[in-house]
């Protein structure tokens, strides 16, 4: 299960403003995070940087809200 949308809320942000991050609609954002639709790996990458975490994380495969660290 995504975590897009919990992390959203827990930053007080709202569906058409992360829309305006992705270049896409509001309903295009409620999609994804409903999983109507799939978010596309390039979109999951900028979420991942935007809030500083991991695309795993976002994709609910750990509970490790911290990045990986990055290559040099």
């Amino acid at each position: 299960m995504l975590k897009i949308r919990d992390i959203r809320e827990d930053k007080d942000l709202t569906q058409k403003q992360l829309g305006k991050i992705l270049n896409c609609t509001q309903q295009t954002y409620s999609r994804y995070e409903t999983g109507e639709i799939t978010i596309d790996i390039n979109n999951l990458i900028k979420l991942a940087d935007f809030y500083n975490t991991s695309t795993d994380y976002l994709l609910g495969l750990t509970d490790e809200i911290k990045p990986y660290p990055r290559k040099k």
